[in-house]
C-alpha cells in the first residue's frame, strides 16, 4: 500500500512539472505530534486523559493483587481443602483473570478507550490544522505539504521547509485576535508580517538571529558597566566612612588629653600616683584607636578583594565576547563552505 502511494506520489510530481516547468514545484511539510504538543487546548485535555489513564492502572494492579492473594491462600490451604472446593476456588480465580483481562484489553487494547478518547481528543485540533494548511499553502504556493509523523516515510527532511510553527501561529491567531485592541491588533499583524517574511527567507532568519545576539551582548555590557559603576560608588562611600570615622576617633583621643594634666596638676598626689594616672591615659587612648585602625585594614582589604573580582569579571566577559565571536566567525565559515 506504500509502495502504491508512493508511486502515485511521484507520478503526481512528474505531472505537475511537466505542466509547469517555469515554475518551481514547492513541497513544505509538518509536524503533528509537535503541533499537538504546542497547542494549549490540547495539553490540557490530554492531561485529563493521562489522569484517567493513571485511575485504569491503578484498578487493574488492584485486581491483579486480589487474584494473587487468592491464589496464595489456595496455595497454602490446598493440603486442608476436598477436591471440590479446590476446584472451586480455582474457578473464581480464573474468572476474575478473565474480568481482569477483559477490563484491561477494553481499556488499553487495540480499540480501547484510550486509543478512542485520543481520537477524539485529537480529531478537532487536527480539523483545524488542516484548515490552516489550506491557508498557508494557498498563500504561499505550496504544491504539496506533507505530515512528518504519518505513514508515509520522509527519509530526510530539511527545516526550513517546515511549516509547523506557521501551522500553530495561525491556530493561536483567532484566540488572541478576540481580545487584542485595534492597535493591538495592528501591530500583530505587523509582527506576523515579519515572521512569515522570516520564514520564507532563511536568510532574513540569520540575519535577526545575529541582530539579536548583538543586542543580547549590547544589554549585557550596559547591564555589566552598570553593576561596575555601583561598585565603585560603594567603594568611595566607604572610604569616605572610614575616614570619617578615622577623623572622630582622632577627635576623641585629643579629647581625652586634658585629664593626663589634672592628674600632673594635684598637690596631694604622690609621684607613683601621677606616673601611674597618665599611663592608664596613654593605655585608653591607645585602646581607642587600635579598633579603628583594624577596621579601615579591613575596609581596605575588601576594597581589595572587590577590585579582585571586579577585574576577574571583566576578563570573564572579554573571554565569552572572544569564543562568541570565534562561534560566529567558524558558523560564517561553515555557511559559506555549504553554499559553495
Amino acid at each position: 500500500m506504500r509502495k502504491q502511494f508512493l508511486f502515485m506520489f511521484l507520478a503526481l510530481i512528474v505531472a505537475n512539472t511537466s505542466k509547469a516547468q517555469t515554475r518551481t514545484t514547492r513541497i513544505g511539510y509538518i509536524d503533528m505530534e509537535y503541533i499537538l504538543e504546542n497547542v494549549s487546548d490540547y495539553k490540557e485535555a490530554k492531561a485529563q486523559l493521562e489522569l484517567k489513564a493513571q485511575k485504569w492502572k491503578q484498578d487493574i494492579e488492584a485486581k491483579k493483587l486480589d487474584i494473587n492473594t487468592l491464589k496464595e491462600g489456595l496455595k497454602a490451604e490446598r493440603a486442608l481443602l476436598t477436591k471440590e472446593l479446590i476446584d472451586e476456588r480455582e474457578t473464581e480465580i480464573k474468572f476474575l483473570e478473565d474480568e481482569m483481562l477483559s477490563y484491561q484489553e477494553k481499556q488499553f487494547g487495540a480499540n480501547g478507550n484510550l486509543i478512542h478518547q485520543k481520537a477524539a481528543l485529537a480529531k478537532p485540533i487536527q480539523d483545524q490544522v488542516f484548515t490552516a494548511v489550506q491557508d498557508i499553502a494557498e498563500a504561499k504556493n505550496y504544491d504539496f505539504v506533507f505530515d512528518k509523523s504519518s505513514d508515509l516515510t520522509m527519509l530526510f527532511s530539511n527545516k526550513r521547509f517546515d511549516i509547523s510553527d506557521q501551522v500553530i501561529r495561525v491556530l493561536n491567531r483567532t484566540d488572541k485576535r478576540e481580545q487584542l485592541t485595534k492597535k493591538q491588533l495592528k501591530d500583530q499583524e505587523a509582527k506576523e508580517s515579519l515572521e512569515n517574511a522570516i520564514d520564507e527567507n532563511p536568510a532574513m532568519a540569520d540575519r535577526k538571529k545575529a541582530l539579536d545576539e548583538k543586542r543580547t551582548a549590547r544589554e549585557k555590557l550596559i547591564e555589566d558597566r552598570r553593576l561596575e559603576q555601583e561598585a565603585k560608588k560603594k567603594e568611595y562611600d566607604d572610604r569616605r566612612k572610614a575616614i570619617a570615622a578615622e577623623r572622630e576617633a582622632k577627635k576623641n583621643g585629643t579629647v581625652s588629653e586634658p585629664a593626663k594634666t589634672d592628674a600632673t596638676a594635684k598637690p596631694a598626689t604622690t609621684g607613683t600616683d601621677a606616673t601611674a594616672k597618665p599611663a592608664a591615659s596613654g593605655t585608653d587612648a591607645t585602646t581607642t584607636t587600635e579598633p579603628v585602625v583594624d577596621k579601615a585594614a579591613e575596609r581596605q582589604k575588601l576594597y581589595e578583594q572587590r577590585k579582585k573580582e571586579l577585574e576577574e569579571r571583566r576578563k570573564k566577559i572579554l573571554e565569552e565576547r572572544e569564543a562568541a565571536k570565534k562561534a560566529k566567525e567558524a558558523e560564517t565559515q561553515k555557511t559559506n563552505t555549504t553554499n559553495n
